[in-house]
C-alpha cells in the first residue's frame, strides 16, 4: 500500500472511528450525528476526493478514494460520502468544478433514462436514487441527440418523492421537468451509461465487502461471549461451520470488490477487461450479501432481530447496496450476452488475463 493510500485511509478511519461509532449512531434518535461527521469528512476533503485540485477537489488517486469508500462500508456510515464522490468523479469526467455540499448521481439504476432536450434543459424519471433528497446538487448524465452529457444541477429544481431503502436510508424518485443545468458538457468519448453503472457497482462492492468484515467480527466476537449449555457457543461445531461460511462469503467479496478496484485503477478506459472485473464484483459482493448477512444473524440469534443491536446496520445496508446502479442479476445478464457476443474461443482467454 502506497504512502499517500496509508495517509488517507487512516484519516478517514480516524473520523469514523471518532464521529461513527455504530452503537452511538444506533442510540441517537435525532440524526444529531450527522453534522459532525459531514463537517469533518468535508474538512479532510474527503467528499471530493476524486475530483482534480483545479476543479475544487482534493485530487486524491482512484484507489485511495476506492480505499476509504472500503473503510466507510466497515463503519456502514449512513451520509452520502459515497454519493458524492462519484457525483464528483462523474462531473470530472466533463471538467465541471464540483460544488461544496452533499450530492448524488442520477440515474442510479441501468433501466432508467435523462434525456437533454433541443433547448438544453433537462428531462426525466429516476427511481432509488440514493440520498437524493439529503443533496444540494446532483450529478446528470444525460442523453441526447447528439450522444452523452454530463450535467450539474441544483436539487431544488428537482421534483423528489421520498423513499426509503430496506437499510432506512433515502432511495428517492426524482423527477426533472425541463430544468436548467448550472452547467452542461459532453462526456468523453465512449463514456456512456454503462460506465456510471460499472463505476457505481465497484464503488457498493467495496462497501459491502467492508460491511461483511465488520459482519464477521461482531459474529465472532459475540459468539466468544455468548454462553449456553454452559459453554460458549463459538465451541459449538454448528456456530464453527457457520463463521466459517461467513468468513468466505468476507474474503471472496473482498477479493472481487479490490480486484475490480484496482482494474479501474490502472485502466485508461472501460474496456472488456474492466467491465468482466466490475460486473463479476458487483454479482459476487451482492451474492455475498444475501448470505453473509443471514449467516451473521443465525449466529446472533433471536438478539440480532432487534432494533438496539448494531448488527442490522450492517447487513441491511449491504442488503440495500445490492440494487444499487444495477442488480446482480442484471449483471448476470449482461455479462452473458457480452461473452456470448465475443464467442466461446475468446472467453479463456479474457478470463485467464485477469
Amino acid at each position: 500500500m502506497a504512502e499517500s493510500e496509508n495517509i488517507v485511509v487512516e484519516t478517514a478511519e480516524k473520523i469514523f472511528a471518532d464521529l461513527a461509532d455504530a452503537q452511538t449512531i444506533n442510540s441517537d434518535k435525532t440524526g444529531s450525528w450527522k453534522a459532525p461527521l459531514w463537517q469533518a469528512l468535508s474538512e479532510a476533503g474527503l467528499p471530493l476526493a476524486w475530483v482534480p485540485d483545479d476543479l475544487g477537489g482534493s485530487g486524491a488517486s482512484l484507489a485511495d478514494g476506492f480505499a476509504v469508500l472500503n473503510a466507510a462500508g466497515r463503519f456502514a456510515i449512513a451520509v452520502p460520502l459515497a454519493e458524492t464522490m462519484l457525483a464528483g468523479w462523474l462531473l470530472a469526467q466533463a471538467k465541471i468544478a464540483s460544488p461544496d455540499g452533499e450530492m448524488t448521481v442520477v440515474p442510479a439504476s441501468p433501466k432508467d433514462r435523462i434525456t437533454l432536450n433541443v433547448d438544453g434543459s433537462l428531462s426525466g424519471r429516476a427511481r432509488g436514487v440514493p440520498f437524493a433528497k439529503s443533496a444540494r446538487h446532483f450529478a446528470v448524465l444525460a442523453h441526447g441527440n447528439d450522444g452523452i452529457s454530463i450535467a450539474l444541477v441544483d436539487a431544488a429544481k428537482g421534483r423528489i418523492e421520498a423513499g426509503i431503502n430496506v437499510g432506512y436510508d433515502n432511495s428517492d424518485t426524482l423527477t426533472l421537468d425541463k430544468v436548467e443545468p448550472i452547467a452542461i458538457k459532453p462526456a468523453p468519448k465512449g463514456f456512456d451509461q454503462s460506465t456510471l453503472m460499472l463505476m457505481g457497482g465497484v464503488v457498493r462492492s467495496l462497501q459491502i465487502a467492508g460491511a461483511l468484515e465488520s459482519m464477521l467480527d461482531i459474529s465472532v466476537r459475540y459468539s466468544n461471549e455468548r454462553v449456553a449449555f454452559e459453554k460458549k457457543i463459538s465451541k459449538f461445531q454448528a456456530v464453527q461451520h457457520n463463521l466459517a461460511r461467513l468468513a468466505g462469503e468476507s474474503a471472496a467479496a473482498l477479493a472481487a470488490a479490490t480486484s475490480a478496484a484496482d482494474a479501474i485503477a490502472n485502466a485508461t478506459s472501460f474496456d472488456d477487461a474492466v467491465y468482466l472485473e466490475a460486473a463479476s464484483a458487483k454479482i459476487r459482493c451482492a451474492e455475498a450479501a444475501e448470505k453473509g448477512g443471514a449467516i451473521a444473524h443465525q449466529v446472533h440469534g433471536a438478539i440480532g432481530f432487534t432494533i438496539e443491536h448494531i448488527l442490522h446496520r450492517y447487513s441491511l445496508r449491504a442488503l440495500a447496496w445490492r440494487d444499487d446502479f444495477g442488480s446482480e442479476s442484471h449483471w448476470a445478464v449482461e455479462l452473458g450476452k457480452r461473452v456470448a457476443a465475443r464467442g466461446a474461443d475468446e472467453l479463456w482467454p479474457l478470463v485467464a488475463s485477469r
